[in-house]
């Protein structure tokens, strides 16, 4: 997709140039990147640090990491691909099963460093990353 152009519009002796498409595209671009880079990260962390965990159990489970950045609801998705079937199941647990949660864990021990991540593409949340980080205290909300 290219880059949206500009639109002029001329009142009298005015020109008034709308640049709020590209603006627009220019943000939603950088947040993708940032989205895609803490993506990155995370599925790293994960087979770096829990694969051995997955590897006791049933195999390959590290292999089958992979995230999703989706452009219309600009969001990131980390999960396990269709291939690592029982390791959902001990991601999530079963009836026979514990929950592990180990990619959940891949994220909330990493939060300051996905921040971080962030805010190199998005500039303005540096000041909020700075104020989260050292905050000492952090209370997650999935479980």
């Amino acid at each position: 997709m290219s880059l949206p152009r500009y639109t002029k519009t001329k009142r009298g002796n005015v020109e008034f140039t709308d640049n709020s498409d590209r603006c627009n595209y220019s943000i939603d671009e950088l947040t993708r990147a940032a989205l895609r880079d803490v993506g990155k990260f995370v599925c790293g962390k994960f087979r770096k640090n829990y694969y051995s965990h997955f590897k006791r159990r049933s195999g390959r489970i590290g292999r089958f990491t992979q995230y999703w950045v989706r452009r219309k609801e600009c969001d990131l998705q980390v999960g396990l691909k269709p291939n690592a079937f029982y390791g959902g199941f001990q991601e999530l647990g079963s009836s026979k099963a514990p929950k592990l949660g180990l990619l959940q864990k891949a994220v909330t021990e990493n939060i300051a460093e996905i921040i971080k991540i962030e805010s190199q593409y998005l500039s303005a949340l540096e000041g909020e990353a700075d104020a989260l980080i050292s905050e000492e205290e952090y209370e997650g909300g999935a479980e």
